[in-house]
């Protein structure tokens, strides 16, 4: 999810969802210790809970930002032993380390050690040739050993030489019998659930199932709305099944836009350009009529120098037909 979700859309995407757990883009410990750290780090309190996720194999530059990372309020650490990018393996870090489980047990030690908060790692199914469940099984012991607080299990193997990071998102199967049966055998573990998962509803089958978590990514940038309804869920009975949702209307849809305008204007003032955030807005219009409109006044407006909130009230008004509908009052005052 690099150079997707950013504070920009972290921040959009609370208008959706308050009680979910978002994490960061994947951040190298070398960005994270830099000269330009507050910028790399920085986020707004409206994103939390959030979580930092770090890419690294020096316990102690990691526990380094570990320290650095509490002091600034984030509320979990996680550490991506999943990436399978090749410049993530030249820096030895993202699913490469799945090789090495006595590197990856060191890494959380010493983070644990420098801060208070939970210490996760997210990984694969295997690498490589490191593909039996007796491969991870192993990796799941050696790290939970070492203090891991929860382990996020995407449930596929990554194959670092010869598949793209896109082809390892779909390529190698999905075996989610293995991520329960890692479960089944360490009962004692938190163990959450990645990809392949779009709906809350899967979620729940999964929880129901017996897994303690579920992790949503590129299914949740590509609409949002996804998330609509999981805070309802949370607050009720989360051991309760998710009533069957609707997909969010025009009207909803239109509304979280609209909800947007005065953090939009908060950030212009601070010097963000306009497209750091709009360019992460296509997903709520997913099935609205005038979608297609609305993108293009966004990606055409949004560059321009000087470009302001008038770029989205104006996009905005271009999908106000589908939410008045036939005889329907109009609903969402746009300045003109």
């Amino acid at each position: 999810m690099v150079d997707r979700t950013d504070r920009w859309f972290r921040a959009v995407l609370r208008t959706v969802t308050r009680r979910t757990l978002l994490y960061t883009e994947m951040i190298s410990v070398k960005a994270a210790l830099g000269r330009d750290r507050e910028r790399v780090l920085g986020f707004d309190a409206v994103e939390r809970p959030l979580a930092l996720q770090l890419g690294g194999d020096d316990p102690a530059r990691l526990a380094e930002a570990a320290r650095v990372a509490s002091a600034l309020g984030y509320d979990e650490l996680d550490l991506n032993c999943g990436c399978p990018s090749s410049r993530v393996q030249d820096g030895c870090f993202g699913a490469v380390l799945m090789k090495d489980p006595a590197r990856v047990a060191a890494c959380v030690e010493a983070m644990r050690a420098a801060t208070p908060l939970p210490v996760t790692v997210k990984h694969r199914l295997g690498v490589d040739a490191l593909d039996r469940f007796e491969d991870v099984e192993r990796f799941v012991r050696i790290v939970a050993a070492a203090g891991a607080d929860r382990l996020v299990v995407h449930a596929r193997k990554a194959i670092l030489h010869g598949l793209s990071p896109a082809q390892n998102r779909s390529v190698p199967p999905l075996r989610p019998a293995w991520v329960h049966r890692l479960k089944a055998e360490h009962p004692r573990l938190r163990i959450e659930i990645n990809g392949g998962i779009t709906t809350l509803a899967e979620a729940f089958e999964q929880l129901a199932a017996g897994l303690d978590g579920v992790m949503v990514g590129r299914a949740v940038y590509d609409d949002p709305m996804v998330l609509a309804g999981a805070d309802a869920w949370l607050d009720g009975d989360p051991g309760a099944r998710p009533p069957a949702l609707v997909p969010a209307d025009a009207v909803a849809r239109i509304a979280v836009l609209t909800s947007l305008l005065p953090y939009v204007e908060r950030q212009l003032a601070d010097g963000v350009r306009l497209h750091a955030i709009t360019r992460h807005l296509h997903g709520f219009v997913h099935g609205v009529p005038g979608a297609r409109c609305f993108r293009r006044a966004l990606g055409e407006g949004s560059r321009r120098p000087g470009a302001g909130p008038e770029v989205l009230q104006a996009a905005i008004a271009w999908l106000e037909p589908a939410a008045r509908g036939p005889g329907r009052a109009q609903l969402l005052p746009i300045k003109r």
